[in-house]
This record gives structure tokens, C-alpha cells and sequence, in this order.
């Protein structure tokens, strides 16, 4: 049974508690089509790879469930053949740029093999970087052992790039876009691409093959609006599916937009997005049959004809199956690490530090797998893009950030037009902050900050907080779930000198929220978290209806950033909040509409992850709401307290 969801208001509450609490059962798929090559292969027909998911009920409305099946398919390859070795030494250690050398050695390497770099450090400076356009591995001694450095780039505490911004490394066929931002010939939908299913009809599949890599989209179909914070009118869809940051009368806060939007005035309307189209994911096409096209995965949001729903493919020859692991990088000033067009991609084991930009960028890429690895101390952590620990933008879908640590950045994750599918689990975030502004405190667990992502799921994380925020539109359909959301930030020091900042002991520091969601962020779904912090919560409320700025609280809905600080009631009457334990009512609090009370142990997971059986007692799930032993050990954290992040105690 599937229910349409109308105009975000009270009244969807409604119409959602009259169709009950829907029950799902996501099994392993089947493969697709006939024998052939891996995706991205040469052949008409194409393996699809098992879901790896839940095999289990749960308890959420049809439209928020989708497939979370992220990552690089049957996981992270352990290639073993070795292509070249180079050594530091060969590089004065660090005195001589080592670019040339090391992409050589990459150019050379054969697909399926290791380009093998010793411990040492290898300075890539001048605007160069490395460049991984094929399927092969870069791999180091070890993170702290092997160092990629750029010494004329960024430094701790300065505000200033370089002379030559560039990145250290990008996976990818290259930097930019040959011509029209990647993309080549697009064509409509004939009926609606249904969330949850594999294939859509389209008017013509000229120029589209099995294997290939496409983005799905729709027009917004926004017009003006009533804005539900008060401030006249906002340029909205009329479903509120998608809210882009522009008002009548025009706000201080606004982007760049000129309505209607067209090629000649695209500004904010196509930053990460073609022109109008920030719904969107990237599919893999499994096989074609008549004006058929079957994806590798399920759809993870309804695309609709009547907002002109299309299949667009790009003029990038699209890299696959490229990874770098075990080594350093340090000092980019145009981001890290950056994946470009990259399929079943990934980071393992990195140490990433001192950045500007992003400290790993992932931009129309499918597939991409970042983990175990450790993203700490942003060269410059302001708003504005150039101090963000990991940003998913430009349609990147299904998405893996699993048993990391994340911290002491601006925004320690975004979320711009992209994330449909992805998975954020396991991992330890905290300390965003704003450095001339320690008393700022970020948003944390995030996939947000650019209208357009939807369908992320957010499992397992130890968070400072989890937000939604509203600065250039907003996000939806986001899933919380079995996570330790504090409310606090770990004390720490500020980059740029000064005090100890301790949300704990000040009480300016805020906004302080467990869980929260701006105005505009609808239809998320919050179960069996565990919010706030036992001995931290003194003085707090459960959920504030008005927003005062030291005014702490469990839950933060529909809050609004600048004066005069309205709420927008719809957040909270379009979350569904079901199982979470926390520390103000020091209860489980259940939906009594909900009578399912049996919180499975994963949304995305079959078993108990790898990185929890090290044989050291690690009881998983470790956030458990309903039980007398609320959170056990995350790995990620024990990792980060014990001072060996690569290591497990």
C-alpha cells in the first residue's frame, strides 16, 4: 500500500496516522538481464550485485524506505599485484616535487594493480596533483608513514590559498568538465520513475547502453509560495518538495536567484545541480529493452513526468574501480582528496588534514566508499565552502562513509543536490565549529546545505548533534537511526588560539539541540537514538516551540537561524519520531500510533560489521535506547580516545 503525500501541513500527519504504519521487507536481489561484464564493462548485459541490506521488517511509511546498498559492491578490493614501487628517497624525501614520478608510475599502471608508494614524504607542489583516471590503487606504508604534502598550499589557521590552489589527489578522468558541466543528451520520462523500482520508460533510449552512468532529475516546479516561517513569500515547490533560499520581500540571507530561472540566469539554480533540477541520483544502467532502461539499483525518490523527469547521460569518460589507501594527505587548498566522476571508487585508511575546500570531495559519483580513515583540523574552518571535512554534491548517490573520524572542521559533512542512497554509519563526528565563532555550534551528522538531497541514512554515529540546515534550501526524507547524539561537542581548541571551548561550562555556546532539523527540512524519520547526555542536560527542555538562542533542548524543529527566529511548526508535524530514548525525560518515548516496538539492529547491514568482531569485546548494536546499558563502545571513538585513530584497542 503506498499513500501520496500532499502539501507539508498538519494535515499530512493526518492522512499519514489514517494509513497506519506500513510494513516492509527488503530482500537480496537477483541478478539483472543476462551474463556480461561487471558495470562500466563492455558488454550489453551487466551483473547487478546482491543488496546488501535489511532482511527484516521495519516500521516506516513507503516513502521514506528506500534500499541502502552503498559502497563500492561486495566491498573494498584487496588487490594484491604490484605495478611499480617508488620511493621517497628518490624524491630527497620530501625536497624534490614527486608528481611527476608518481603519476607516471600511475599512467603506467595496468587496471587491477597497485602503484605501491614507500613510508616518506612526497611533496607534490606548483599546482600539480595526482590523477587516478583508471581502475587501479594507490597505496602507501601506512597513514603518519606515507605523506602526500603540499607545502605551498594550506596552512593551519590562515585564511589565504595558495598561489596555485589545486588538490593532492583526484579520482577521475580529470579536474573539470570537458564542456556542458559533464552531461551529454537527455530524454523524458513517459510515465513516472517509481521510488523503489528498477526501470523506467523513457521516449527514446538513442545513445543510452547497459553499463553506462546516468543522472535522473526533475524540474523543482517551484513557484511562489505563503512561507510557513512568516517572511511573505518563498520560491517553493508547491508540495514544498523543494524550497530554494529566496523570498518576496528579499531577505539578507538569500542566494543569488532570479526568477523564473533560465540558461542566462542560472546563479544558485544550477551551483550543483542542472539548471532547476536539484532532485536527482545517479544510476547505472543494467539493460535495455525496447524504451526500457533497467538501473543496477532501486529508484530512491518518485520522478515525475509532470515536472519533466529525464535520463541524462554524460560526455566524461567515467573512471571505475579506483581507490587510494594507508597514507596522508595534507595541505591541499582546492580540497584533498576529490572523486570526479567516479564510480565504485574509494579511500581507505587516510589521514586527511589541512585543507581548504573539502577535505574529501565526492561530485558526480556513484558508488563511492570512504572509510576507516580519519578527516581532523580544516586549514580554515568558516562557512562559505572552504572548511567542510566531507561534501557529497552534483547528484552523488548511494554513498558510503562508514568507521571514520570526523572532526574539528566547520561542517563536518554536507550534503549539495546529492546523497539519494548514501549511508553515513559508525562513525565519530564532532567539533564543528566556526573559528571566530567558537560559540557557534554546527551542525553535525548533516546531509544538507543545498536544496536537492533526500533519502540519506544516518545509522550508528557517535554525533555532536544531528541538523538539517536551511542555508541554501532545503533537505528531506533523511532517516536517524540507533545513533548517540550528544548535544555537546567534546571541549577543544580553537585553531586560531584562545580558550578552552567546552559547551558544557558555557553557556552561551549554542544553539544546543540533540536533534534538530531547520525550517523547511520535512519528512525525516528519528528511531532508537539516543539523545543528549547523562549529567549535561541540567536546564534543558524536551522540544522548544520558540527558539531563544541559549535555550537548550532535546529537539530543535523548524528553527529558523536570524531574527526574529520564527518556527516552522510543519518540521515538526512532518518527522516521525519512534523510540528514542533521552536524557531530559530520561524515557523511552514511543509514537502510540506505532504498536511495533522491535527496533531491528540495522537499516543497511545483514550482520554485525567487521570492524566490531576485532575479538575485543565490542557489543554492536551499541546504541540500544530500550535497554539498561544505553551506549556501549563505537570503534571510531575508542580509536580517537585511546590516540591511535588507524588502530583499534
Amino acid at each position: 500500500m503506498r499513500h501520496r503525500k500532499p502539501a507539508v501541513g498538519v494535515q499530512w500527519r493526518r492522512i499519514h496516522r489514517s494509513s497506519g504504519a506500513l510494513i516492509f521487507t527488503l530482500l537480496a536481489s537477483a541478478l539483472v538481464g543476462c551474463e556480461g561484464t561487471e558495470l562500466g564493462g563492455s558488454g550489453t548485459c551487466v551483473r547487478v550485485p546482491s543488496i546488501a541490506g535489511l532482511s527484516a521488517t521495519t516500521m516506516f511509511p513507503s516513502d521514506r524506505i528506500t534500499t541502502w546498498n552503498p559502497g563500492v559492491p561486495g566491498g573494498v578490493p584487496m588487490r594484491s599485484k604490484v605495478c611499480a614501487n617508488i620511493s621517497a628517497a628518490s624524491y630527497g624525501n620530501g625536497a624534490m616535487d614527486a608528481a611527476a614520478g608518481i603519476q607516471a608510475a600511475i599512467n603506467a599502471c595496468p587496471a587491477g594493480r597497485v602503484v605501491l608508494v614507500s613510508a616518506g614524504t612526497f611533496t607534490i607542489n606548483n599546482g600539480n596533483f595526482l590523477l587516478i583516471d583508471h581502475g587501479i590503487t594507490l597505496r602507501g606504508a601506512g597513514p603518519g608513514r606515507t605523506i602526500l604534502q603540499k607545502t605551498d598550499g594550506a596552512k593551519p589557521g590562515v585564511e589565504a590559498t595558495g598561489p596555485k590552489p589545486a588538490p593532492i589527489v583526484i579520482l577521475g578522468p580529470s579536474r573539470w568538465a570537458i564542456s556542458d558541466h559533464g552531461f551529454a543528451g537527455s530524454t523524458d520520462l513517459t510515465a513516472d520513475g517509481v521510488q523503489g523500482q528498477h526501470s523506467i520508460t523513457v521516449a527514446s533510449t538513442s545513445g543510452f547502453r547497459a553499463g553506462q552512468t546516468v543522472l535522473l532529475d526533475e524540474r523543482s516546479g517551484a513557484s511562489w509560495q505563503t512561507d510557513p516561517c512568516g517572511r511573505g513569500r518563498i520560491w517553493a515547490a508547491p508540495d514544498f518538495r523543494v524550497v530554494w533560499q529566496l523570498h518576496d520581500p528579499r531577505q539578507p540571507t538569500d542566494d543569488p536567484l532570479k526568477t523564473p530561472p533560465d540558461a542566462a540566469n542560472q546563479d544558485a539554480f544550477g551551483w550543483f545541480s542542472r539548471l532547476d533540477r536539484p532532485t536527482s541520483e545517479i544510476k547505472q544502467i543494467a539493460s535495455i529493452a525496447g524504451h526500457t532502461l533497467t538501473f543496477s539499483t532501486p529508484i530512491h525518490i518518485t520522478y515525475r513526468v509532470s515536472h519533466t523527469a529525464q535520463v541524462t547521460g554524460y560526455n566524461m569518460t567515467r573512471t571505475a574501480n579506483a581507490g587510494i589507501e594507508n597514507l596522508t594527505v595534507i595541505g591541499g587548498d582546492n580540497g584533498n582528496v576529490r572523486f570526479e566522476w567516479c564510480d565504485d571508487c574509494w579511500a581507505k585508511s587516510i589521514d586527511n588534514t589541512v585543507w581548504h575546500d573539502e577535505g574529501f570531495a565526492v561530485n558526480n559519483s556513484f558508488r563511492i566508499e570512504i572509510r576507516d580513515s580519519y578527516v581532523h583540523d580544516g586549514a580554515w574552518a568558516q562557512p562559505g565552502g572552504g572548511g567542510y571535512a566531507i561534501s557529497l554534491a552534483s547528484g552523488s548517490s548511494e554513498v558510503l562513509v562508514e568507521n571514520s573520524i570526523i572532526l574539528k572542521a566547520n561542517k563536518v559533512m554536507v550534503a549539495r543536490s546529492a546523497g539519494a542512497g548514501s549511508v553515513v554509519g559508525y562513525n565519530y563526528v564532532d567539533d564543528g565549529y566556526i573559528n571566530t565563532n567558537g560559540r557557534w555550534i554546527e551542525v553535525g551528522l548533516n546531509g544538507s546545505h543545498m536544496v536537492g538531497s533526500h533519502h540519506m541514512l544516518f545509522e550508528g554515529n557517535y554525533g555532536f548533534n544531528f541538523d538539517s540546515d536551511k542555508t541554501h534550501g532545503n533537505a528531506i526524507y533523511h532517516t536517524i537511526f540507533r545513533n548517540y547524539l550528544t548535544g555537546t561537542r567534546a571541549p577543544f581548541k580553537n585553531q586560531l588560539g584562545g580558550a578552552l571551548i567546552d559547551d558544557a561550562s558555557q553557556q552561551y555556546n549554542a544553539p544546543r539541540r540533540a536533534a534538530g532539523a531547520e525550517a523547511y527540512s520535512y519528512w525525516d524519520t528519528f528511531v532508537g537514538n539516543v539523545l543528549g547526555q547523562p549529567g549535561h542536560t541540567s536546564g534543558w527542555a524536551y522540544q522548544l516551540t520558540h527558539r531563544t538562542l541559549g535555550s537548550p533542548a532535546i529537539w530543535l524543529l523548524g528553527w529558523d537561524d536570524w531574527p526574529p527566529y520564527p518556527i516552522d511548526t510543519n518540521v515538526a508535524a512532518t518527522t516521525e519520531r519512534h523510540g528514542n530514548y533521552d536524557y531530559v525525560t530520561n524515557s523511552v518515548v514511543w509514537d502510540p500510533n506505532i504498536p511495533d516496538h522491535n527496533l531491528p539492529a540495522s537499516l543497511y547491514l545483514k550482520e554485525k560489521p567487521a570492524f566490531f568482531n576485532t575479538g575485543k569485546g565490542y557489543t554492536w548494536p551499541w546504541v540500544d535506547p530500550v535497554g539498561a546499558t544505553k551506549v556501549y563502545t563505537l570503534p571510531a571513538k575508542a580509536r580517537y580516545d585511546a590516540g591511535t585513530p588507524f588502530v583499534q584497542p
